[in-house]
């Protein structure tokens, strides 16, 4: 385990630090009983600034390369919920910075509910200026269209950095999460003090960033991700090109054997952002077992996933830390189909 080493190959990469770290490993007692394994939560719904979440620990890399860049405006593009937005909306407030931010059509037949609560509610009151793109699965469009807006800010004189969607770009934001296996790593006695690892995998930057981390490192804990935008062979491509891009980046080489790379699509109709029952009723029995708060999106998904996992894997007695990595916000989009 070099430790220095991976530390020394991430700092070569600017970073703004804003996320209060290290989040905390609680142990969820009563869900623990009732599923007759040890669950552990990574808490990264405390990540801070902005309602927290993981897309904090990803998107100090971004704010770290706008900074050296001289950027006075950023751009992003992301669902109409976007965790992704919100959090880049409130770190530009907080760093001065103007923010455009584009919301896809990502979900179909969404409630106006959903279009102006939660996660847009305060991409508003962080003052981002919003725009709109019709395709949600159209990642190199969207990109194409944030970079026509940062064309005419620039145009405007403005020094627009934007923050790419699309799996073509370097992916620094994965880097703030090989940082977090540095932490989890340092938390824990043992490298592999979970048997399984449970994360919700829709970009890949921090089921990838983790895995690569982990295994860095000398861990070999079981990585699971949860499919919540792609089916599992599309998500398992991602992730393995999301695993060579970041060893590229660290200019280090690739640790991850693609036998380990883990992928779960049991939970995923009707497709992203789509509640189902599962999802629903995993959502209810944590806030009712625990007071913890999953959102529809990613959380929700990937604790039904877990419990899914656990029936036809037979977890009795394993250790499992489900990674949770924020996006409650995105719960008041959904009020009207959560509770009855």
């Amino acid at each position: 385990m070099d430790t220095i080493k991976l530390e020394n190959a991430l700092n070569r990469h600017p970073r703004m630090a804003m996320a209060h770290l290290p989040t905390r490993i609680e142990r969820m007692s009563n869900m623990s009983d009732e599923m007759e394994l040890e669950l552990w939560v990574k808490r990264d719904d405390c990540t801070g600034i902005g309602f927290g979440g993981n897309k904090v620990r990803q998107l100090e890399y971004y704010f770290g390369k706008a900074q050296m860049m001289g950027a006075d405006t950023v751009l992003i593009t992301g669902a109409i919920q976007s965790n992704y937005v919100r959090t880049a909306a409130a770190m530009a407030a907080r760093l001065g910075l103007k923010c455009h931010v584009q919301l896809e059509e990502r979900v179909p037949n969404v409630s106006d509910l959903y279009r102006e609560s939660g996660n847009v509610l305060l991409d508003k009151l962080a003052g981002a200026i919003l725009h709109s793109y019709p395709d949600g699965e159209d990642e190199a469009g969207a990109d194409a269209a944030v970079g026509e807006i940062a064309a005419k800010l620039e145009g405007q004189g403005c020094r627009p950095y934007v923050i790419p969607l699309a799996a073509d770009h370097p992916p620094i934001g994965a880097l703030g999460y090989v940082r977090a296996a540095m932490e989890l790593v340092e938390q824990v006695d043992d490298l592999d003090a979970f048997d399984e690892i449970i994360i919700a995998s829709g970009s890949a930057l921090t089921h990838a960033g983790l895995l690569y981390g982990l295994r860095y490192l000398g861990s070999r804990t079981s990585v699971y991700g949860i499919c919540v935008r792609r089916d599992a062979l599309s998500q398992e491509i991602r992730v393995r090109e999301r695993l060579t891009d970041i060893a590229e980046l660290l200019k280090e080489p690739p640790v991850v054997d693609l036998t380990d790379i883990r992928v779960y699509d049991g939970v995923l109709a009707p497709g992203y952002g789509q509640l189902n029952t599962v999802t629903h009723e995993a959502i209810k029995w944590a806030a009712r077992s625990e007071g913890l708060y999953l959102d529809p999106v990613y959380t929700g998904k990937a604790m039904a996933g877990l419990i899914q996992l656990t029936a036809v894997n037979d977890l009795a007695g394993y250790r499992v830390l489900f990674w949770h990595t924020g996006g409650t916000p995105a719960l008041f989009g959904y009020g009207d189909q959560l509770v009855e």
